[in-house]
């Protein structure tokens, strides 16, 4: 079994078995995405109904990181496990955004109106790399691009 095959099936006996803190018994913890796991092994965060929540991995009760009426998705640890980079359309498009890995107010990092989402940070910490549909400058021989 591979480690992420492992983390789906940590998340799903965890929402089995604690469900997210607005879970009811009646109301399974359905649509758990985007699990990662942090640098030391104790902690996962995922995305659950738009925003952002932890669990230890040793299984635990989820607690919300995020709360916001925007989309927030694709967290990603920092190398150190101090910080969660994540995309959220909180501006109309997504924009990558970075907070504390316990939560709190989160900083945002982009402002293009290209679609930005994290993919990792560098390998100090001090920079989050992330993936966009930019387009090119209108006089580049490749503009416009669908990329």
């Amino acid at each position: 079994m591979n480690s992420r095959s492992t983390v789906w099936g940590l998340i799903f006996c965890l929402a089995l078995l604690a469900g997210a803190a607005t879970a009811t018994a009646a109301e399974p913890a359905l649509w758990l995405r985007y699990p990662t796991i942090s640098p030391d092994g104790k902690t996962i965060v995922f995305s659950y109904r738009g925003d952002l929540w932890q669990v230890p991995s040793n299984g635990g009760r989820a607690t919300q990181l995020t709360v916001h009426s925007a989309y927030e998705f694709m967290p990603v640890w920092s190398p150190d496990g101090s910080k969660v980079a994540f995309a959220s359309n909180r501006y109309g498009n997504f924009d990558v955004f970075v907070m504390a890995s316990d939560g709190g107010a989160a900083t945002r990092l982009t402002f293009n109106s290209a679609g930005d989402v994290p993919t990792s940070f560098t390998p100090d910490g001090k920079a989050v790399l992330f993936s966009s549909s930019r387009l090119d400058a209108k006089t580049c021989v490749q503009y416009p691009t669908g990329a």
